[in-house]
């Protein structure tokens, strides 16, 4: 399998700058060999592009298009601060948040946009521990939420 640097290519994603924080934290902190990413959002250039409720205001696609983003800003937070993807030894665990909608219960499904990018990027070291939950708000009103931990070598 090429490297997950390569498998990026591939797929035709470019990382972009980390995103800031939004509040008083770090984007990771480093324990070891492992990496906890925090918290990141569906943005793009500094503003949120998925804001609503999904179920309500936004469809379960929509939603999984928003965990996907997520993940891709929080393999950037990942990559700037391992230096390459190339050093992941395996993602460990993720955590989703999904502003859901009342009777909305499809939180899996959306999280889903991002698990399934870890195991395109990853392979069998991007399957992970996950929990996806609902929410019934978010910081900004984003739709999705996300962080992860990380075992690097």
């Amino acid at each position: 399998m090429p490297s997950p640097e390569e498998r990026l290519k591939e797929l035709g994603i470019e990382l972009p700058k980390p995103p800031k924080p939004l509040a008083a934290y770090v984007p990771a902190v480093r324990a070891g060999d492992l990496v906890f990413i925090s918290g990141q959002a569906p943005m793009r250039d500094g503003k949120p592009v998925y804001t609503g409720r999904v179920g309500a205001d936004l469809t379960l696609e929509e939603g999984y298009e928003a965990a996907r983003l997520v993940m891709i800003n929080a393999l950037a937070v990942l990559k700037e601060e391992i230096g390459s993807l190339d050093n992941v030894e395996r993602i460990v665990k993720v955590l989703g948040w999904v502003n859901s909608a009342p009777d909305f219960t499809q939180q899996p499904q959306v999280i889903n946009g991002a698990s399934e990018l870890l195991e395109q990027v990853f392979g069998e070291r991007g399957r992970h521990a996950r929990s996806a939950v609902s929410a019934h708000t978010l910081p900004f009103n984003i739709a999705v939420e996300i962080e992860m931990i990380v075992q690097v070598k």
